[in-house]
């Protein structure tokens, strides 16, 4: 039986070890923190604009599971909301032990509190991963999805200081990048100002915390809108997100609220003197990140160059999924790419074909564009995602985007892929 090991517990991590284990191989998954999903405990929204189009190629696809588990999980359907569309809003204090059952029941091994600190080469293949204590792991081939944010150095150099995030690098310590340990050099990506990193885009207020009013209006609704004062208003923190589909004037104009469980703010930061000082918040606390008064986690600090088939460059066995293989945002981008780069480690594994996504889905498409445009000048400054911005632009323009789940089906159909996730390799 062959053997995959993945790097990284996140939702890429999940998707590709679901993808690994469907396909027949035996896998472990590594998570350097105690709980799965990393900032997926703390995000929350599928199914936003293109984000549906990609959810349900995924599932025609077979990478239906990780979805599935959001849709089950979600506390509102349909909700509409400042440049956004039929949005479903999953529990954040829900999924992960929902994700963790379904991994535990199809027999992922999970290494939980271990990291992969280094590699051990043979030519240009991974042999080995080198974790603490001296304790070494073998397989295969390798994927990793250690996603782009930490360790805290990064967060003090490019941001306002640790934020104490989800991630809690302090606690378990900071991520480390398996493809810069093989030799490879990293690409960072840029805000419009220059400066390397973005901020995570929102934050997560006790939503408890909150008048009872704006309480009934979430918990009903999934969605509150409250509108700032000229003086409350603040643009310039649009052109540090890296969310720059909630870069819209509507997210400066006005506080957004969405129903996660939590409260979640669209905004990288908030001081809380000010938040405090607004008509409902009076009472307001961070989640996460506990400072989310002046700080927020750093992101794409860490891309990996890849092949479409999400298979690192120079490094034979080894694939990225996530924000470790672009300058993406979002939980439904992290699993597509999972479940792809779970797949094709297999099939390398087999000396099978690598598959490669047709751009006549919105996912090849997705894959293939961004990893192109990623390396043109002033691509670095670029952030790709199927819910706004420049990628929910060029779905319109193609027509890639749609909801129509029969339209869906045939354009997958048309592509001889339905249902490729489930088949057994070995």
């Amino acid at each position: 039986m062959k053997e995959i090991v993945v790097i990284g517990g996140g939702w890429a991590g999940c998707a590709a070890a679901i993808a690994a284990k469907k396909a027949g191989a035996k896998v472990t998954l590594l998570e350097r923190t105690d709980l799965l999903l990393g900032l997926g405990n703390v995000g929350g929204l599928t199914r936003n604009n293109g984000r549906y189009t990609a959810a349900e190629e995924s599932i025609l696809l077979g990478g239906r599971e990780l979805f599935e588990i959001t849709d089950r999980c979600s506390r509102h359907r349909n909700v509409d909301f400042p440049g956004h569309k039929h949005a479903s809003i999953y529990d954040v204090n829900l999924v992960e032990s929902e994700v963790r059952k379904k991994i535990e029941e199809m027999g992922i091994e999970v290494l939980f509190y271990t990291t992969a600190k280094n590699v051990e080469m043979e030519n240009s293949r991974i042999k080995a991963i080198l974790l603490d204590e001296g304790k070494k792991i073998t397989g295969d081939a390798f994927v990793e999805t250690t996603g782009s944010t930490g360790p805290m150095n990064n967060c003090h150099k490019y941001g306002n200081g640790c934020a104490m995030c989800i991630l809690r690098c302090p606690t378990f310590g900071g991520r480390v990048s398996i493809t810069e340990k093989c030799g490879i050099k990293d690409r960072m990506g840029r805000r419009k100002d220059g400066n390397y990193g973005s901020f995570s885009g929102s934050v997560k207020i006790n939503k408890e915390t909150l008048s009872e009013e704006i309480q009934q209006k979430l918990n009903k609704e999934g969605v509150a809108i409250i509108p700032l004062s000229p003086e409350e208003r603040n643009t310039e923190k649009l052109n540090i997100k890296i969310c720059q589909h909630y870069a819209l004037d509507a997210f400066a104009e006005n506080i957004v609220l969405l129903d996660t469980g939590h409260a979640k703010l669209m905004a990288p930061y908030y001081p809380i003197e000010k938040l405090r000082k607004i008509k409902g918040f009076e009472r307001a606390r961070f989640e996460d990140p506990y400072s989310g008064g002046v700080a927020n986690s750093i992101r794409h600090l860490s891309i990996a160059p890849r092949e479409n088939t999400m298979r690192v460059r120079e490094v034979e066995n080894l694939f990225v999924a996530g924000e470790k293989s672009g300058f993406y945002i979002g939980h439904t981008e992290a699993m597509v790419t999972g479940y792809l780069a779970g797949h094709n480690s297999v099939r390398y594994a087999l000396n099978l074909p690598q598959v490669q996504l047709p751009d006549t889905l919105a996912i090849g498409d997705f894959i293939a564009y961004s990893n192109e445009k990623m390396y043109e000048p002033e691509g670095d400054k670029l952030k790709f995602t199927f819910a706004g911005s420049v990628y929910f632009e060029r779905m319109k323009e193609t027509k890639l985007y749609s909801i129509d789940r029969e339209e869906l089906f045939s354009r997958v159909e048309k592509t001889g892929l339905i249902g490729l996730y489930d088949e057994k390799l070995c």
